[in-house]
């Protein structure tokens, strides 16, 4: 099973590419916040428990992520793989998620962390805001720290797929189907 953590800071285009994996090798994509709101509109004991998080401003605790995620996984037992789009995010989430797996067998093949260059990142975001409707968007200042956040906060995660020798650094520089071909070109070396 070809399991797959996508990663990259906001704007390096990893939701499109999780489309183009996701079509490319036939898995699951597995977005934390697709998952979140699916399980909440079905009304799920997780997605009430989420919710209710979600409603006070909270983050919603590792714990109940997990927990969807896991059922992700049981429901989809005979998929090729997954796609983890917007998680982990720490080195806690990182042993859940491999935990997780392993219980099932299924190990994480890689993490594939596309770098973008910061300039880059605030075009892309500043590009998007002009139709996602994110306010987070169009804020030179917001995004500048969205990036920041994520670099400080990400080095450690890196890490710890590097020492599994997991951790694959992919150039986010180009046209999509640019950075799609190096991607394809990675994962079917995994």
């Amino acid at each position: 099973m070809l399991n797959i953590v996508l990663f990259g800071p906001p704007g390096a285009g990893k939701g499109t590419q999780a489309v183009f994996l996701k079509d490319e090798f036939n898995l699951i994509h597995l977005s934390t916040g697709d998952l979140l709101r699916s399980q909440i509109a079905a009304k799920t004991e997780l997605g009430n428990e989420a919710k209710r998080f979600m409603d006070k401003g909270e983050l919603v605790p590792d714990e109940v992520v997990i927990g969807m995620i896991g059922s992700q996984l049981k429901e989809n037992a005979s998929a090729k793989g997954f796609i983890f789009d917007g998680f982990p995010r720490t080195v806690e989430q990182a042993k859940a998620l491999d935990q997780l797996l392993n219980e099932n067998g299924t190990p994480v093949s890689g993490m594939l962390a596309l770098e973008v260059e910061k300039q880059e990142l605030i075009d892309r975001l500043l590009e998007r805001g002009k139709t996602s409707g994110r306010s987070d968007d169009t804020d030179v200042s917001i995004i500048e720290n969205r990036i920041a956040v994520y670099n400080q906060k990400t080095a450690p995660l890196m890490n710890y797929y590097e020492a599994q020798s997991k951790y694959y650094p992919v150039n986010g520089m180009g046209s999509v189907e640019d950075i799609a071909l190096r991607l394809k070109m990675l994962v079917e070396k995994l």
